[in-house]
């Protein structure tokens, strides 16, 4: 493994960090959540232009830029950095990837190419709370629960005799829900005794469907609520064929590559600000930097977000790690912005103050992706760490055992 940066990514990561640094202040990010999109369009367009920041992860035959995906995990630590508002995660992360391995061959031309140059832009809309499961992050997908069906609600599908099909339902917290162009649906089919998931195209111009913002606790990752009243839409890829589970399954291995490095670049920028900040606050006639305590304190939030760093690269090397990596990256977020919090004062408790967005974002995302626990818990079920404890024989309570809990 060459853990070295290519000069082209060097290349890139400066010139995004370059254009964010002058367009994604604090005022300006705030500026954009209000926006009715969510996000600066024109910063969007401009990060597609110059970049091609959109198509980085789609092939060079629909007019990506066909680089690596841990080219976009790199480009996403540079906007978790800024807290970055903007269709990025929803469109390159989580719809691109699904339809480059489930589409057909026309759909991918019909699509991608528009996904790449980000004249479009698209989101994934799963029933309910349940991202983290669909993404089989936090457990196992393939049973089909986290997609409601049957008496449990969510999104059906029901197939018309020209070949078509119809969606009814609701799906809830969907990233971008409200503004994507193009909305890939995951709905049940099938009926109640024999249902499967399977995944549908939904154009933002379809009658029958109806979308609202949602209030959210980050701002900076805008969600919508999506209504399907007897919807029109295409099927991704051929039904016989096609393995949704798997699909986006090893979807979440990317996205939360990408949502790991995010993190880290969202808890280094809270913890360079903090250190500045205690570098300049004085107490008792000198910097609270200088306090051996407060020393302590960010030495170790130091480690922590190296060793998320470490993580999160190793993560885009091997997409496996994903899950652990992101674990790590959200618990040194999580607690590095609550320090950022704790050490910036009287001022840092207040609402206004810029150390809330990263708080905000840390425990956002854990509540979209799954709590670090979980993370691990799952990565280490899948792994097979634990088999002995959970199948050996129980253990046997010798005299010694017996006598010491005797006397207790």
């Amino acid at each position: 493994m060459d853990a070295a940066f290519t000069a082209e990514q060097d290349e890139m990561r400066r010139t995004l960090r370059e254009i964010l640094g002058k367009r994604c202040g604090p005022d300006e990010v705030k500026a954009a959540v209000r926006t009715a999109a969510g996000y600066d369009g024109e910063l969007w367009r401009q990060l597609a232009r110059r970049l091609g920041l959109p198509g980085i992860a789609i092939a060079e035959e629909y007019d990506g830029v066909g680089c690596a995906p841990a080219d976009l995990a790199l480009a996403c630590e540079e906007t978790g950095r800024v807290l970055l508002p903007s269709p990025l995660l929803a469109t390159a992360a989580l719809v691109a990837p699904l339809i480059g391995a489930l589409g057909t061959p026309a759909q991918r031309s019909a699509v991608l190419p528009r996904l790449a140059a980000g004249t479009l832009t698209a989101a994934l809309a799963v029933p309910g709370p349940a991202l983290a499961t669909a993404l089989a992050l936090t457990g196992d997908n393939t049973p089909g629960d986290w997609s409601g069906g049957g008496r449990a609600g969510g999104v059906q599908a029901r197939g018309g005799g020209d070949g078509g099909w119809r969606l009814y339902g609701e799906a809830a917290q969907v990233l971008d829900g409200h503004s994507a162009g193009l909305l890939l649906v995951a709905a049940h089919t099938g009926g109640f005794a024999r249902s499967r998931t399977l995944l549908f195209l939904v154009r933002e111009d379809a009658p029958g469907l109806v979308r609202a913002r949602q209030a959210t606790l980050d701002e900076t990752r805008p969600q919508g609520r999506v209504q399907l009243r007897d919807v029109e839409a295409e099927l991704l890829g051929a039904a016989d064929a096609a393995d949704v589970p798997g699909a986006l399954a090893a979807t979440g291995r990317g996205v939360a590559t990408v949502l790991a490095a995010e993190a880290v670049g969202a808890a280094g920028q809270a913890l360079a600000r903090t250190v500045e900040y205690v570098r300049q606050r004085e107490q008792f006639g000198r910097a609270v930097g200088s306090f051996q305590a407060v020393k302590h304190r960010l030495a170790d939030l130091y480690v922590q977000v190296q060793a998320a760093r470490s993580a999160a690269y190793y993560a885009a090397w091997d997409p496996d790690q994903g899950g652990l990596a992101l674990a790590q990256a959200l618990e040194a977020l999580r607690l590095t912005a609550g320090e950022a919090i704790q050490l910036h004062g009287g001022i840092g408790f207040t609402w206004e103050h810029d150390a809330h967005l990263y708080f905000k974002r840390a425990a956002a995302d854990e509540l979209l992706f799954g709590p670090a626990h979980r993370l691990r818990a799952h990565a280490a079920q899948r792994a097979g760490l634990f088999p002995a404890i959970q199948e050996g024989p129980a253990i046997q309570e010798g005299p010694a055992i017996r006598e010491r809990m005797a006397v207790r």
